[in-house]
């Protein structure tokens, strides 16, 4: 009987090879058809001659297309007016930051219990005489003094006055500037590492040699080292036009420390400073990855920390010029590979061996990384439902005729329908009448009850025996209840929450969140959702956010094109919580947290469930390349008004009850520089 079941399997597979070979052909003959008239249009005399026509044609639809992108005239018009309220709160961030005379005394005169020695390491090479005084003169005006500049000068004999600079700066730094001429250049790596070699510092700071310093940076970093015990520090960063750190380009406002972020997109960067004791006795730079070796610096230290400290303030003004990295990667393109490098031999440590890295078109340095699915998990889809026939049958129809992953069941739990329709559609699904399923079949548990799908051939044969169980749930509607229910009868190893309004757009959706989700470190996993006008619905949820101040969704209604505030919807990233409208979790971590609470019977649920996970010091993801249509609350409606909007504001405030202590630290993945009254990452406005 066995040795027939491998036959039959056998025959299957061999089937779908076959049917995927013929596929590949009839594309290839389509292809070469469709070249040959392109070729014939091509060579006409006629085409040639129009060519300056279509041209413009061509200019105005790009203009027309990039009017779609910022969502129409509306979206035009709020990008215009964000732009203006960020120059407007760019003004808090410049030298008005800095400490008055008062304020720099108090710092100045600060004794801590650990006074530590930071020392500062600048490669320098062939430096522009202004910005080599300036970057002196940042770390000479520090408001703490326990400071130590080494500088390592590969520079060559035009750029002599290098030396000349650094050595008047010495001479009055009473000791704490260190110079030493290089007999060559060894590139940012080599000339780092001469400068570790001079350092005598329990910290290392690393500073580039045409940027500027905040006064208070390290004051800042040493009152985190002894609060925080910190052994690794960053803080904000913006880059800067010519000569004015008040001409801002772009400010940078972080995350804290989040891994997956990390090895997606080097957004730690600058002003790194870490205790010596990380380097374990290794190398500072390698010289293998010139180009982004802070990345890789960054990735093994971070590695080491026992305590990760993010300053959030903007702190660190790098210099954008002809030459620099800040002014385009494309000045440096090796560094593309070399970051690509680094993030391979990262992941390669920490037990990965076979994955993907590959650029986005946020930035070639901003990475998609796809990870090897152990195994294969079966995965249990767990899709509330009350009538809505058409929602149900749009979201279970995307599900089998898009998905490319096969080893899934889908658990419908039926709570209170009332129209034939739905009956019709759940007999459909099953393949035999569902109310004598209900009686013949039905294991009951609290007057719920749960029938199977018999027939192989639902859907045009897609549905195997079983792979379709309907779940009744008598009693009054409660989110949390009713997916806890359909989650207690699930047969997989994760449970994939799903609402019934949604759609599937993305083939391989299911891949892209079990690959984080099958991570030891990980506890639920989101897909980026849109509206039907391609929106956005859902890219990741931020507790504190919005009106009720309990929890929120950023990058709300922007274009489906948007990169994301410094290219956030280009990458997978760590996130406090996601939706449950899509979210995959292990069943023994859905379980073992115990599952939904049901206290929240309507909203906050799935946030809280996250806030669980995270309490287990697990991590949410969010990843941007499982995507899905949400019609949302079409199914119950809205929370807007009457007995729907009491219900909201009851079940925010035994949210914020809750969670208190973790509302009062703010969310670790939203800079708390963003105002919590908007969802498109604007500034605080200092006094508003």
């Amino acid at each position: 009987m066995q040795e027939l079941d491998y036959k039959e399997a056998y025959q299957q597979e061999h089937l779908k090879c076959a049917d995927l070979a013929a596929r590949v052909a009839e594309l290839e003959s389509k292809n070469e058809e469709l070249t040959w008239k392109l070729n014939r249009i091509k060579n006409n005399p006629l085409w040639k001659l129009s060519k300056p026509l279509r041209n413009v044609m061509h200019w105005l639809i790009r203009q027309k297309d990039r009017l779609a992108n910022c969502g129409g005239i509306k979206g035009v018009l709020h990008k215009l007016a964000y732009k203006k309220r960020e120059r407007e709160a760019m003004k808090q961030f410049g030298t008005e930051s800095f400490p008055d005379e008062a304020q720099r005394e108090l710092e100045r005169e600060t004794v801590f219990p650990r006074m530590v020695k930071i020392s500062i390491l600048v490669p320098l090479w062939n430096n522009q005489r202004e910005f080599q005084i300036e970057m002196l003169e940042s770390v000479m005006n520090q408001t703490y003094e326990n400071w130590e500049l080494c500088l390592a000068d590969g520079s060559d004999a035009e750029h002599s006055y290098i030396e000349e600079i650094c050595r008047e700066y010495a001479a009055k730094a009473d000791g704490r500037i260190v110079y030493k001429r290089l007999p060559k250049n060894g590139g940012i790596a080599g000339n780092t590492n001469e400068c570790l070699k001079l350092a005598t510092g329990e910290y290392i700071g690393l500073f580039d040699q045409d940027d500027v310093l905040h006064p208070s940076v390290l004051y800042e970093y040493v009152k985190a080292i002894n609060e925080q015990g910190a052994d690794y520090l960053y803080c904000d960063e913006t880059t800067f036009k010519g000569n004015n750190i008040n001409k801002m380009l772009t400010m940078h406002f972080k995350p804290d420390f989040a891994p997956d972020n990390l090895r997606a997109n080097n957004y730690i960067c600058h002003f790194s400073v870490f205790s010596r004791e990380l380097l374990d006795g290794n190398e500072l730079f390698r010289t293998k990855f010139d180009g982004s070796q802070d990345h890789d610096m960054i990735l093994r230290l971070t590695d080491n920390a026992k305590k990760i400290v993010h300053v959030p303030r903007l702190m660190y003004y790098w210099r954008s010029h002809a030459g620099s990295v800040a002014s385009g990667i494309d000045a440096k393109p090796y560094a593309i590979e070399a970051a690509k490098g680094a993030v391979g031999e990262h992941l390669r440590k920490h037990g990965y061996d076979h994955f993907q890295i590959i650029s986005t078109r946020a930035f070639e340095t901003i990475f998609r990384i796809r990870y090897q699915i152990i195994g294969n998990p079966k995965i249990s889809i767990v899709i509330a439902n009350k009538d809505h026939k058409e929602d149900l049958r749009r979201c279970i129809t995307s599900i089998f005729e898009k998905s490319t992953y096969d080893n899934f069941e889908v658990i419908i739990v039926e709570n209170n329908s009332t129209t034939p329709e739905i009956i019709e559609y759940y007999d459909q699904l099953l393949g035999y009448s569902y109310q004598e399923g209900i009686k013949k079949f039905t294991v009951c548990k609290n007057d719920a009850g749960v029938v199977r799908s018999k027939n192989s051939n639902i859907l045009g044969g897609k549905v195997a025996n079983g792979q379709v169980a309907i779940v009744t749930y008598k009693g009054e509607f409660n989110y949390s209840a009713v997916n806890n229910l359909g989650a207690a009868y699930a047969q997989g190893e994760y449970i994939l929450l799903l609402n019934n309004d949604t759609e599937v757009i993305t083939v391989n959706w299911m891949e892209e969140l079990l690959m984080y989700a099958q991570r030891e470190d990980v506890g639920a996993v989101g897909a980026k959702l849109f509206y039907p006008d391609k929106t956005i619905q859902h890219a990741g949820v931020v507790i504190g956010l919005g009106a009720h101040r309990t929890a929120g969704h950023t990058h709300y209604k922007q274009h489906r094109q948007n990169l994301g505030y410094m290219g956030r919807l280009c990458y997978t990233q760590n996130v406090t919580a996601v939706t449950g409208a899509c979210l995959l979790v292990k069943k023994s971590l859905f379980d073992e947290v115990g599952g939904l609470d049901e206290g929240f019977a309507i909203s906050l649920n799935d946030v809280d469930l996250c806030l669980k996970l995270r309490e287990k010091e697990l991590l949410n993801v969010f990843t941007p390349f499982a995507e899905l249509y949400h019609y949302e609350s079409i199914s119950r409606g809205l929370d807007d008004a009457g007995e729907k909007a009491e219900r909201y504001n009851r079940e925010s405030e035994k949210f914020r009850k809750k969670w208190k202590a973790a509302l009062e630290k703010g969310d670790p993945y939203y800079n708390p520089n963003f105002s919590l009254d908007r969802s498109d990452f604007s500034l605080k406005i200092s006094g508003k």
